[in-house]
């Protein structure tokens, strides 16, 4: 037994000698394919520092990285020959795999796949030809496994002379030879530098704007290269802290306030974390051979890339952070931030969550005090809500507007909307209506979105939370100011109360109005008080059922004389206005109330054009009937007054006509569908904002229908001629039957005394009859003239007019068109007139 123990170890000791003769000449020929050492010398040093490197490797246990198949690492050899130019190779070793593949039995190689990998990893070393190394390798390995009856099969026995552990050293005095400077010294200065302090051998180099480790040690490429990644973090670090600094010298607002503390926080855990890798750094690293077995509790630089990970990439993100909002700040500073929070990683995600509930808290705690309570705490301009110092009546439209630069990007512009409008609506309240009854509206939505009037309720991430608490809000507070705006102030009576006043409602009223103050508006503007037309109103309201209305709308109804030159008329100048008191002037502006000032006269030039027409027959009617009496007179100055009357009344005939209809457009199908439409939507109106769009479209639409738009004015001056046509026809008609009145004296008196006092119109009369009979021949002559020419002038407007009213956009003008002209008799006269 002790001889068969003996030979066993001799042939073990003859396999070590053997492979590690086939290891040497292996090196040896590997070193003579490199043009630099075409034959290298088996007792240099470098040639001693390259068979130990092969050693280490084929002691070594490391397990590749691909799959043990022999025939894809062959193709991929073969692939890489092809794609390098070199075909001959690929085919030689394609020849040469075929053969060794199908050799089998003894002298052969079973772990073919090993040894085809030892290949393809020499052939990548960019240093050495693969064409040549290929086929050498194979043929000095196929010559070494034939000289051994091993079955092909490299053993790979104990370790009895620990060259395992001589290898490890070699390794650590290599890595000694090349580094001036141990690891834990780095390891140590990389702590530093993380906390943006220079260390002995890692300092912040202002040209590379970062830290590395300084030029005067000799230290590995790939150390350095480690040591400038891993004290990114400390540059990082330093951007941070110097905003942080910076910050507090300034103003940057709450929000600014809270992004600094959330960025302080999570500095406070990196100095945690700092902590208690300095403590491991204290330890030692052990050696290679001792890393197996030793304490795992030491600090290296590739244990250090793995505990900075997490802390890298949250630095990172507050760096961009810092760098976006360096200068923003508020609603905007939020916004930027919620950005960087799409992200998919998960640990961005959740750190960036983190951070945004600490920045927006302030954001959101002003959305919850303008919401509930209508306070605007923004000392520093940071809400997308502003406010503006402005007189009451303009609280509500100017008062407070969006800035949009300041709304975050997670709060929708709609939301937004709604947000201003909730708070507006309890300034005015508070303000305009002295009104407290929104703060109960304000728990009660509180109440029911699940939230408090208290501080801190929302938070961000909370979107649906915040819609449903601005939805209830809004809701309660709207209803609210809408009851006291119909019940308290009574807005809808006012709106009713202008619509008979100053759009001429009122029927016995104007009529009235239009009787006592007719005579004095015909006089100059400037010798007309008005005082004196005051109690003309006053006079008007008690003789007509306006006396009943409630006193304090007819307390506002006043007289109002505009501006006016030297030959200005009573007519021209006299209107009604109606006083606006707050809260209703946020409704009845100055320019609203201008609106109903144009309309207001354009419809008492209606009303006069239409009063005087009224006047016309009254006076018509007796002389018509009377004009019989004319027997005495000439039969040719008989016909020539039948003729006057018949023109006249074929004339007034004509413009009463167009008048009624007019009007008739004017009073239903103008002022009372308007009314109707406003008055729906004034019931459907949820908020004020919809009351004033409602009250807007409804005065616009009287503006537009009635020809008193910028896009009527052609058509306005047409209409304006037409009244001034009718006026002219009421002086002439006057003058007509006031000299047919006289006439109509005198024939019947012709032995009155001739030598009393006359009119200078009437003293024709008093030459005689014959000189009555020629006088009253010219007089009518004269005023049949001037009624054709009148007759013609009115005639060419009104076709102008009726021309230009399919024309206009308002189809109600359209129809109007056809209610003028339902006979065609005016298309037929202007056919004719076309053809003539």
């Amino acid at each position: 037994m002790k001889n068969e123990e003996e030979e066993r170890v001799v042939m073990e000791e003859d396999d070590h000698q053997k492979a590690s003769d086939l290891v040497h000449e292996l090196v040896l020929r590997l070193l003579s394919q490199n043009p630099q050492t075409p034959n290298p010398d088996p007792t240099s040093p470098t040639f001693l520092k390259t068979l130990r490197f092969a050693h280490r490797i084929l002691r070594s246990r490391l397990t590749p990285s691909v799959s043990p198949d022999a025939s894809a690492i062959a193709e991929s050899l073969k692939r890489r020959l092809a794609t390098q130019g070199k075909s001959s190779g690929a085919l030689a070793f394609a020849d040469l795999y075929a053969k060794f593949a199908s050799k089998t039995g003894p002298g052969s190689v079973n772990n073919k796949w090993s040894l085809l990998y030892l290949l393809r990893i020499v052939s990548e070393d960019n240093k050495l030809d693969s064409s040549l190394l290929l086929p050498n390798l194979n043929a000095a390995v196929s010559s070494s496994l034939g000289n051994k009856k091993t079955n092909g099969v490299l053993l790979v026995t104990r370790d009895p002379e620990n060259l395992r552990d001589v290898a490890f050293r070699e390794y650590a005095n290599l890595i000694k030879e090349e580094n001036e400077v141990t690891e834990e010294v780095l390891v140590r200065d990389v702590l530093y530098a993380c906390q943006g302090i220079d260390g002995k051998y890692v300092k912040f180099n202002s040209e590379i704007d970062g830290y590395a480790v300084v030029d005067y040690i000799n230290t590995p490429r790939a150390t350095r290269t480690m040591v400038r990644t891993l004290s990114e973090l400390g540059w990082l670090f330093k951007k941070v802290k110097s905003f942080i600094s910076e910050s507090m010298d300034e103003d940057v607002g709450t929000v600014g306030q809270a992004f600094c503390a959330a960025l302080q926080d999570e500095l406070s855990d990196y100095y945690k974390l700092l902590a208690v890798l300095e403590a491991q750094g204290m330890n030692p690293i052990p050696l290679v051979s001792e890393s197996a077995g030793g304490s795992s509790s030491y600090l290296s630089l590739r244990r250090l890339s793995v505990w900075f990970a997490e802390p890298k990439v949250k630095m990172r993100l507050m760096a961009v952070l810092v760098d976006k909002c360096r200068v923003l700040r508020g609603g905007a500073m939020a916004g930027a931030i919620h950005l960087h929070a799409q992200h998919g990683d998960p640990l961005v995600h959740d750190f960036m969550m983190s951070l945004l509930r600490c920045v927006c808290s302030p954001l959101f705690e002003m959305v919850r005090s303008w919401v509930l309570e209508g306070e605007l705490e923004d000392s520093f301009g940071e809400f997308f809500v502003v406010s503006h110092p402005v007189k009451v009546d303009l609280l509500w439209r100017e008062g407070y507007n969006l800035h949009h630069g300041m709304l975050p990007s997670f709060i929708s512009p709609s939301l937004a909307q709604r947000i201003l409008r909730t708070g507006k609506s309890i300034n005015f309240l508070r303000v305009c209506c002295d009104d407290h009854g929104w703060a109960d509206a304000a728990s009660e939505a509180a109440a029911a979105s699940g939230t408090t009037t208290r501080r801190g309720g929302i938070g961000y991430g909370e979107t649906d939370a915040l819609e449903h608490l601005v939805a209830e809000a809004a809701k309660r507070i709207d209803k609210r100011l809408l009851d006291v705006l119909y019940e308290r102030y009574k807005f809808k009576e006012h709106c009713l109360a202008i619509k008979r006043y100053l759009l001429l409602g009122q029927g016995d009223f104007v009529q009235y109005l239009m009787d006592i103050v007719g005579p004095k508006l015909s006089e100059p503007a400037n010798n007309i008080s008005s005082f004196e037309l005051a109690g003309f109103l006053e006079a008007a309201v008690r003789a007509s059922n306006a006396q009943y209305d409630d006193r304090d709308v007819l307390d506002r109804l006043k007289v109002k004389m505009m501006p006016h030159g030297s030959g200005d008329r009573g007519w021209d100048v006299f209107s009604l206005e109606y006083e606006a008191r707050a809260p209703l002037d946020t409704v009845f502006t100055e320019s609203v109330l201008s609106k109903y000032l144009r309309v207001f006269n354009f419809l008492w030039r209606l009303k006069r054009v239409e009063h005087a027409l009224i006047g016309i027959w009254k006076t018509m009617k007796p002389n018509c009937i009377t004009s019989n009496s004319f027997a005495k007179l000439q039969s040719s100055v008989k016909l020539q007054l039948l003729s006057a009357l018949r023109r006249c009344q074929v004339l007034w005939n004509e413009m009463n006509h167009f008048v009624t209809n007019f009007q008739y457009y004017i009073m239903f199908e103008v002022l009372e569908v308007s009314w109707c439409n406003f008055a729906k939507e004034m019931e459907a109106a949820k908020d004020l904002d919809d009351l004033l769009a409602a009250h807007e479209k409804y005065l616009n639409s009287i503006v537009g229908k009635s020809l008193l738009g910028e896009e009527s004015q052609t058509i306005r001056k047409s209409l304006f001629v037409l009244f001034e046509l009718i006026l002219r026809f009421r002086s002439h008609a006057d003058r007509l039957y006031e000299g047919i009145y006289e006439l109509q004296i005198r024939t019947k008196e012709p032995g009155r005394e001739r030598n009393k006092t006359q009119d200078s119109s009437s003293s024709w009369i008093s030459e005689g009859r014959k000189a009555i009979t020629q006088r009253a021949g010219e007089f009518l002559q004269s005023m049949s003239q001037d009624m054709d020419s009148i007759a013609k002038e009115y005639t060419t407007s009104l076709d102008a007019f009726l021309s230009l009213l399919p024309l206009q956009q308002s189809v109600d003008l359209k129809f109007l068109f056809f209610r003028l002209d339902f006979t065609e008799f005016y298309s037929r006269l202007h056919s004719k007139g076309r053809e003539s």
